[in-house]
């Protein structure tokens, strides 16, 4: 048991390598409206931008943002997702698209969040959607 203990402890504590950028953390968290996804680097290496990619359960990823240009070692990267509103107790998934600057493409690792939204906003959400 200690020892499965210290293999989960290393692989939060050691940053992961995606395409030249080592990433810290990453997190997503509903604010009852949106869901908040955030990410931090200790290092980026020749990386040019994230994308942030959402799925539901019962889908595949698609991107969810535009290209979030790489500021560079020791960063904190926020991105809002205000289109997650349409249903109510939701789980979503997320993950980052990490592109280098010559063009490799990976992958992080992936997050689940449950959100949970009230009657209105999701009313709200529904009409917004007809007008598109």
């Amino acid at each position: 048991m200690k020892k499965q203990f210290l293999i989960f402890l290393l692989i939060l504590i050691v940053p992961a390598v995606f395409a030249g950028a080592f990433i810290v953390n990453i997190s997503a968290e509903s604010d009852g409206e949106n869901i908040v996804v955030k990410w931090t680097t200790s290092q980026e290496i020749d990386l040019n931008y994230f994308v942030v990619e959402r799925r539901s359960i019962n889908s595949s990823f698609g991107p969810i943002s535009e290209n979030i240009i790489a500021k560079g070692s020791n960063s904190n990267y926020e991105f809002i997702d205000q289109n997650a509103y349409k249903t109510t107790d939701a789980v979503y998934i997320y993950r980052l698209k990490i592109v280098s600057k010559n063009g490799d493409i990976e992958h992080s690792g992936e997050i689940s969040v449950s959100h949970s939204v009230s009657s209105v906003r999701r009313t709200w959400g529904s009409i917004k959607a007809l007008f598109r």
